[in-house]
Order: structure tokens, then C-alpha cells, then sequence
């Protein structure tokens, strides 16, 4: 088999296929990264496209929230096997509209197949009707429901928009929602192929509806109709999507923004952890809501670990195949590349080294940038204290983990962090006083995202809400509290008068506290 082009993979028939249904008036297009070339034509919703979407939606949310939730849930673990058995499809057009080496494109395929085996697995348990005791025991009966919410609008990213457009969308679905999605229109082809996967899998086609557009045209239309809405971006849009939800009393979700850190204690397998800080800082180029952009390692093993982790960032190899092999991609965008250069550039002139990289790589695409290792970063520097979303990372020394801790604090932003440390009840120690929704012990960021049981979400600036876990299913229900009253009301009855009904009410409360009831 020869090597596969754009044009072998993102062929007519298939763009034709995946957008049939798209509503839009009019026509935007998709690029990539490796290349610089367009990819495709793809439908541009309007204002009036989306309301028309979210009305489709709202018709076929209705039939679908009537399907016992075990047969939503059987969706679910059909698109699992479809998934794994199709995942080269995917794979080419993940790195086509990404520019993400193959192996983080896999990432993707991993982390979605196991939000479907999850969510299929668990999703009747975390929705079943629950009884709880009611505020007179036996006499009351109390049941508390969980419904749908209706139709969840989604604006999902462009850096995994595998991941972050179905893998968000499947504890929607089978908690019962329909989903009218924004996914980023450079990125868009990868979302569309997930919906029709989904929808062999037993999905109806109407439940899930996709808007394209420029973000500042279509997001506020989806947020103006959402019933529930999600959103994975930056803080600065987050801050602007919450806006627009609680202005019409609607929940809302947002994983946002981070400036994470690592730090490698003074106990730490130096080796080990310069090979984790290659894949916490540097995987699909950087542009990941959790990778690694500080790095605090003890000064009694920075000397070694520098050494170390330099010479691993040296020898990445850049690539723009669609094969198994490079160690890192193209950032995604001319934008991406700018800010990449310009936190470099202003670092360097102001008194930061560059330890490895630090350059663009024209030579190998129009978007590559080295992975790049800086030293003597400081306050007024932007890479300093702005997500950089590129592969850079800064290295800072420390004396001990009080410095450290407060060093990883010292930010708005609370997504994601890692620890270092041959002692694992060190390591968790130090990990509980770290302030981020997700923080991994000998790992950079992989064993608490793949933790699907577990929720996953920032702190601060980086965002509300979880995914993930029972957190991540339940925000896309309304909570309802059924109470059947039985034998006798909550009131005078039985010929007692309001002075002897609120003597026996008082002496029932003393008795439930004394039996310890909750």
C-alpha cells in the first residue's frame, strides 16, 4: 500500500456523506495544518439554521428520552466496537485536521472508547431511580428521578475534536438528551464521521445535529437555545458562555483554560520522569487543555533531569505522515504558531535560555514549531504566566515541596498537575494541596483522564463542572423529587388539634435523632 494523501482520504463522496443533513446557507471550508491546503467545502449554518437544528432536535428527543435507558446505553457499546474496528478512518482525519503525530491522534480513539464502555456500562446504574427516606419514615415514600434535560447544546474544540465532541456527547445521549453541536469548523469532518459512526451504531440521525460557522456567529445561537450547554475552550469564551446560559437560567459546563504544572521531587526517578515530562509537555504539539507548561524540579536533581529531558526534546523527531513513527506534529493554526513565537521570542529578550528548539520548522510544514525547553523564565515574561498552548515549557528550580506547592499555586488557572516522587503516599500527600481538578502521581496526565469513573474538571479559571464519572452524566439530567405521602398527611389529622399535632411532630423528631436517623 502506498503512501495516503489528503486526497486519498478526503474524498468527495466522503464529504458529501458526512454532511448530508448539516443545515447551512451558505459555504466555509477546512484545512491542514501539514500542509497548508484546503481539505474540503463544508456547509456554514446561519442564526436561523441553528434554531432550525434545535428544532429537529427537540422532535427527536422526545421519541428517543422514551427509550429504556438499557437500550440507549447498548448504542453506546456498539460504537465502542465500531470504533476500535474502524479507527484508521478516523485516525487520517484526526491528523489531517489536527497535524497531531499519529500516535496522539490514538489517544483520541482510547479516550472515547472508554467513555463508550463506561457510560454503556454504567450509565442504568448512575440514572436508576434511587429511594431515600422521607421526612416521616414509612409513612412517607420518596423517589428521586432523574430526566433529561432536553437538548444539550455543545461547542466542542479543534486541538481533540474525537474526544472533545462525541466522547463528550455520549453521557448526553444516553442519559437521554438530543445534542445540537458546534464543533470547530477546521476540525469538523473528524466530529461528523463520530455522528455517523453513532448512528450505525443505533443512534437516530435527528438526535444528533451539527451547526458550522464562525464561533462568534454560531456559538451565541446555540447558547440562545441550548436547554443545557457544554463548552471546552478558552477562559475568555467560557467567560461569555456562562454569561449567556445564566441569562436564561440554563446550566452550563465549561472546561477552559490551564497553565499546568509538573513537579519532580527531590526522590523522583529522574530518568522516569524526563520521559513523562516528553509526554506531558509535548503531546500533539502542546495543544492540550492539560499538558505541561511549567516544570519544578528539586535543585538536588535539576542538573540531571535537565540533561536528561534536553536530550529526549532533541531527539523528537517531527513528521507529517499518516503512519505510526513521528514523535510530534504541526500545530494546528497560523494563530497557534504566532502566539507559540512571540512567547518565545519575548522570553529570550528578556533574559530566558532556550535549552533545545526554539525555532519554527517551515522545512518540515507551515505550522511546525520545535519542542522547545526554556530556562530563567520570570514574572513579566507572558510564557511565564499565559497558556502558552504550544510546545514550550518552562523549567524553575526549587528547595522543597512548600516552595513547590506554592510555586504551582501561584496561578488563576487549576486544571491539571503531575508529581514526581519514588514514594506514592508522598506523592498523593503533596498532591492533595496542589489546587487543580485533576493531578497524577508519576504520570503527566493520562491516568486521571483515562480514569473515567473519576470526575475530571479545573478549578479557578479553568472552568466548572466535571466530565467523566457520575458527575459527568448526571449534569445532563434534572434532578426530580417524587413523595408519596401515605396513612396520614403532614398536618392535624385523627382529631388532633395544631397544639397536640405539634407535640407528637416534636417528639418523633427527638426520636428519629435519637436513632440516629439521616
Amino acid at each position: 500500500m502506498g503512501v495516503r494523501t489528503a486526497a486519498d482520504v478526503v474524498t468527495p463522496a466522503l464529504v458529501a456523506r458526512l454532511t448530508t443533513g448539516v443545515l447551512g446557507s451558505g459555504t466555509t471550508a477546512n484545512h491542514a495544518p501539514f500542509t497548508g491546503r484546503k481539505l474540503a467545502d463544508l456547509p456554514e449554518s446561519t442564526p436561523q439554521d441553528v434554531a432550525a437544528a434545535f428544532d429537529r432536535a427537540r422532535e427527536a428527543q422526545r421519541r428517543w428520552a422514551a427509550v429504556p435507558v438499557r437500550q440507549r446505553a447498548a448504542v453506546l457499546l456498539r460504537f465502542h466496537d465500531l470504533v476500535l474496528a474502524r479507527q484508521a478512518e478516523v485516525l487520517d482525519l484526526i491528523q489531517l485536521e489536527t497535524g497531531k503525530a499519529r500516535l496522539h491522534a490514538h489517544e483520541e480513539v482510547q479516550a472515547v472508547a472508554v467513555a463508550a464502555r463506561h457510560y454503556g456500562r454504567k450509565a442504568p446504574a448512575y440514572l436508576r431511580p434511587k429511594g431515600h427516606m422521607g421526612v416521616v419514615p414509612t409513612l412517607t415514600k420518596v423517589t428521586e428521578l432523574r430526566q433529561p434535560r432536553g437538548v444539550v447544546g455543545q461547542i466542542a474544540p479543534w486541538n481533540y475534536p474525537f474526544e472533545l465532541s462525541v466522547g463528550d456527547a455520549l453521557p448526553a445521549f444516553v442519559a437521554g438528551n438530543a445534542v445540537v453541536m458546534k464543533p470547530d469548523t477546521e476540525t469538523a469532518l473528524t466530529a461528523l464521521w463520530a455522528r455517523e459512526l453513532l448512528i450505525e451504531a443505533g443512534l437516530p440521525a435527528d438526535v444528533w445535529q451539527v451547526v458550522l460557522g464562525e464561533g462568534p456567529v454560531v456559538g451565541p445561537a446555540v447558547v440562545a437555545h441550548a436547554d443545557y450547554v457544554s463548552f471546552t475552550g478558552s477562559t475568555r469564551t467560557g467567560r461569555e458562555v456562562a454569561q449567556g446560559a445564566a441569562a436564561r437560567l440554563v446550566g452550563c459546563s465549561l472546561e477552559l483554560g490551564g497553565k499546568n504544572a509538573m513537579l519532580v521531587l527531590r526522590d523522583a526517578d529522574v530518568e522516569k520522569a524526563a520521559a513523562g515530562a516528553i509526554r506531558g509537555c509535548f503531546s500533539s504539539a502542546g495543544q492540550l487543555c492539560i499538558s505541561i507548561e511549567r516544570l519544578y524540579v528539586h535543585e538536588s536533581v535539576a542538573d540531571e533531569f535537565v540533561r536528561r529531558f534536553v536530550a529526549r526534546t532533541k531527539a523528537m523527531r517531527l513528521g507529517t505522515g499518516l503512519a505510526y513513527g513521528a514523535d510530534m506534529g504541526s500545530l494546528v493554526s497560523d494563530r497557534q504558531l504566532e502566539t507559540v513565537t512571540r512567547h518565545v521570542e519575548e522570553a529570550v529578550a528578556k533574559g530566558a535560555t532556550v535549552l533545545a528548539g526554539g525555532r519554527p520548522r517551515p522545512d518540515v510544514g507551515p505550522l511546525f514549531y520545535e519542542p522547545t525547553v526554556l530556562e530563567g523564565v520570570e514574572a513579566p515574561m507572558a510564557v511565564c504566566a499565559e497558556e502558552t498552548f504550544g510546545p514550550v515549557v518552562s523549567v524553575y528550580r526549587f528547595r522543597d515541596e512548600d516552595e513547590a506547592v506554592g510555586l504551582a499555586n501561584a496561578t488563576p488557572y487549576g486544571l491539571n498537575a503531575s508529581v514526581w516522587t519514588k514514594d506514592g503516599r508522598r506523592g498523593r500527600a503533596v498532591a492533595a494541596r496542589l489546587r487543580a481538578g485533576t493531578v497524577n502521581v508519576n504520570e503527566a496526565y493520562a491516568a486521571a483522564y483515562g480514569s473515567a469513573r473519576s470526575p475530571m474538571g479545573g478549578m479557578g479559571d479553568s472552568g466548572l463542572g466535571r466530565r467523566h464519572g457520575s458527575e459527568g452524566i448526571l449534569k445532563y439530567t434534572e434532578a426530580q423529587t417524587v413523595a408519596q405521602q401515605r396513612i396520614m398527611p403532614l398536618g392535624p389529622a385523627f382529631g388532633l388539634d395544631d397544639e397536640k399535632y405539634a407535640a407528637l411532630m416534636s417528639s418523633g423528631l427527638r426520636a428519629m435523632k435519637a436513632l440516629r436517623l439521616r
